[in-house]
């Protein structure tokens, strides 16, 4: 039987992406694969430049990095990438509203995009919500997984895009529909068609029955990667095979799930 460090291995994921605000990202040291993405969840959660660069000497790190957020911003304040370790990757994003002012929210993302990969141009760039200037920076996509996401890498293969892409997906390393929908099943919810589909007022997590449960059940199929280790290895296999360079999951049920 697989630990969960031997089943994590045996997926096919490349990357794991880690939440500061759920885990001391140090951790990251312990996991079978040796690149980490760090999610941007507030600048009171993002870890100093000690630990950034501790991490960077024995893996390839990528933090993300909102570019309207002050801080970030290639066209105003700065102050936290040029203090950033130089062995530090950088995952370029628009941003998540919750974790940006109001001020911040009202910058204009496609500037921005264009002049921080001027000035990084090996940094990878988040698709969600600004996918055609995500696109138009010709640098490494970070998307998010989707139902649509196979048929997009092969549009986008055919199309003649050559670039690198990253997938990034919850992940979940078990068959236990309760354990799934515990642990994505709020996720999957907010997804536009999911949310569409799904019963007014119905439970998203393990709680869920009926209709609710089906669409649910369904839906983290599309939107994450769950299943056993062989499982999820078939689903990164179709990824790769339509184009996808790289497979970056998010333990979902935290980070021990990852470890031996």
């Amino acid at each position: 039987m697989l630990t969960s460090g031997d089943a994590v291995a045996h997926t096919g994921i490349d990357a794991a992406a880690l939440k500061p605000a759920e885990c001391d990202v140090r951790r990251a040291t312990e996991l079978p694969l040796d690149t980490v993405t760090i999610d941007y969840e507030g600048r009171e959660h993002l870890p100093d430049e000690e630990t950034l660069a501790a991490l960077a000497d024995e893996l390839d790190v990528r933090l993300t990095t909102p570019v309207r957020a002050d801080g970030f911003d290639p066209l105003g304040d700065d102050a936290l990438v040029r203090r950033l370790p130089a062995s530090v990757g950088r995952v370029l994003v628009a941003g998540h509203p919750a974790y940006l002012t109001d001020d911040e929210q009202s910058r204009a993302v496609a500037p921005r995009l264009g002049a921080a990969v001027e000035e990084d141009a090996d940094a990878w760039v988040g698709t969600e919500s600004v996918e055609r200037m995500a696109l138009a920076t010709g640098a490494t996509q970070f998307e998010l997984l989707s139902r649509s996401t196979v048929r997009d890498l092969n549009a986008l293969r055919a199309a003649g895009f050559t670039g690198d892409v990253a997938v990034y997906a919850p992940t979940v390393l078990t068959d236990d529909e309760d354990a799934v929908l515990d642990a994505v099943g709020a996720y999957v919810s907010r997804r536009p068609p999911v949310a569409r589909a799904l019963p007014d007022d119905a439970a998203t997590d393990s709680s869920a029955t009926g209709r609710a449960r089906e669409v649910l059940l369904a839906a983290s199929g599309d939107f994450a990667l769950v299943g056993t280790a062989e499982t999820v290895r078939e689903h990164v296999a179709d990824l790769k095979s339509a184009g996808a360079d790289l497979a970056v999951g998010y333990p979902a049920r935290g980070i021990e799930a990852f470890l031996d």
